[in-house]
């Protein structure tokens, strides 16, 4: 099984929930708090995450700065996008995971399982989305 390095925002339900499924499918997951992490001192490091996905796929959509139309994701390139995130944590994709020199943003399912295994089942609830944007509540990105 892997030890997940998993970049969270603390107090987020589906980080809680999608460290909970990681355990479950027997991985060790070493939680570090995304918005205190020195990403200004390495922001190569943290473009790596997002591989090969476009860039508008880099952001929280729950972020508020997106929510309120003060951040356009799909009208930004990667410099400017990272710059952002440089700026403003709470606009980067959640949660960062590292497993050795591998990387990854969101907590896409299927492709986690395909990256490191989940258990056979999976979760019934969407472990991506925020569910306090389905009852008009704000967790504030």
């Amino acid at each position: 099984m892997a030890h997940i390095v998993f970049y969270e925002k603390p107090g987020c339900i589906n980080n809680s929930r999608q460290k909970k499924r990681l355990q479950e499918a027997g991985h060790t997951v070493m939680p570090k708090n995304l918005l205190t992490e020195d990403w200004a001192g390495k922001p190569g490091q943290l473009r790596e995450f997002f591989g090969d996905k476009p860039v508008a796929d880099w952001f929280n959509r729950s972020a508020p700065a997106i929510k309120q139309g003060l951040v356009r994701p799909e009208t930004l390139d990667a410099e400017q996008a990272i710059a952002l995130m440089l700026a403003h944590p709470l606009l980067i994709r959640r949660p960062l995971m590292q497993v050795d020199q591998q990387k990854l943003a969101g907590f896409d399912e299927q492709q986690v399982h395909h990256w490191i295994g989940l258990s056979a089942a999976p979760h019934p609830d969407d472990l991506e989305s925020c569910p306090n944007r389905q009852h008009a509540v704000s967790c504030h990105g």
